[in-house]
């Protein structure tokens, strides 16, 4: 259990992360602090909306709020692989073979429109993001670390996007929406677009203080009765009439971690029910699939929501 002193500095921390992300991506609170969420947890990020409302904005914030490596790469559909990951060339002077990194190593990494990349580039991103690893040439090289995909896509009925396969949405801890903003948000952005710009950030947090809040998210206390009310939901998914394909387990690990992550972002140490009610859909809905039989796409994202808050309404909440 932590010190008061150290829980404290731990708060502070939070909090001028939030305020540094908040500042640039306004009238958002609640995509800012599960940003937030997804960071402390460990987890990739997928950011979906319709164009200009500030997708590449909150990626870009929430990478350089961090003072660790930042690479953006703007997927195309003539993007490959080796773009991502680097490629060996045979270096004249030495005679040898020489591989050159790709933007793949560094610590923040983001896919812009990463669905307009093509199903092979996209793969490319599997590996690391599962293992912190890749493997070129048969040679494993492992990732930074803290290492994060922040990714962001318009939705698939957009001309020009290849579907992210089933595997690598599930590799995804979160997906959020961020909405057009309230009117007086939208007023101040107007006003100020040009004063507060993500690329402008100064870090408020090191590399070592984000490893120490990401370990610290795991002294987090779950009850076990909270345990088996995420089963519940879980087994549900996998039961439902209207979905063809329920969450994984990964799924279900992602949300007991990122149920610890809001506790302490919330200056708490132990999980309420509220909390895994509040993570479900964003960390679930990307990850099932829809019957085609109910008259619904199967990645239609508004029917996926729906179903995981009927789940959410109909398990019983332990006290």
């Amino acid at each position: 259990m932590p010190q008061p002193q150290a829980a404290a500095s731990r708060d502070t921390k939070l909090a001028q992360l939030e305020t540094a992300i908040g500042a640039v991506l306004r009238g958002k609170p609640e995509v800012v602090r599960m940003s937030t969420v997804c960071l402390l947890a460990r987890g990739h990020l997928l950011i979906e909306d319709v164009p200009g409302v500030g997708k590449t904005t909150l990626a870009q914030a929430l990478a350089r709020s961090v003072d660790c490596g930042f690479h953006r790469l703007q997927c195309t559909s003539d993007m490959l692989p080796g773009d991502i990951l680097g490629v060996t060339v045979y270096n004249t002077k030495s005679g040898e073979f020489e591989f050159k990194p790709g933007p793949i190593f560094t610590n923040f990494l983001l896919a812009d429109e990463i669905n307009r990349a093509t199903p092979k580039t996209q793969s490319a991103l599997l590996e690391a993001m599962n293992e912190r690893q890749i493997t070129v040439d048969a040679k494993t090289l492992l990732l930074a670390q803290p290492f994060l995909v922040i990714a962001t896509q318009n939705p698939v009925e957009h001309h020009g996007t290849y579907p992210l396969p089933e595997s690598q949405l599930d590799r995804f801890l979160m997906r959020l929406k961020v909405g057009y903003p309230d009117a007086a948000s939208e007023r101040d952005i107007i006003r100020n677009h040009a004063l507060e710009r993500a690329s402008q950030m100064q870090p408020v947090l090191t590399r070592e203080e984000l490893l120490q809040l990401q370990s610290a998210v795991e002294e987090i206390r779950v009850d076990d009765a909270l345990v088996t009310y995420m089963l519940s939901i879980v087994d549900e998914t996998r039961s439902h009439d209207q979905l063809a394909l329920g969450v994984s387990p990964r799924a279900a690990q992602s949300l007991y971690r990122a149920s610890q992550a809001l506790a302490m972002v919330e200056e708490r140490d132990y999980v309420i029910p509220d909390d895994i009610k509040r993570l479900a859909v964003p960390i679930f809905a990307h990850r099932v699939v829809m019957h085609q039989r109910s008259g619904l796409a199967a990645r239609s994202s508004e029917a996926a929501e729906r179903v995981i808050e009927e789940i959410l309404n109909r398990i019983e909440v332990p006290l």
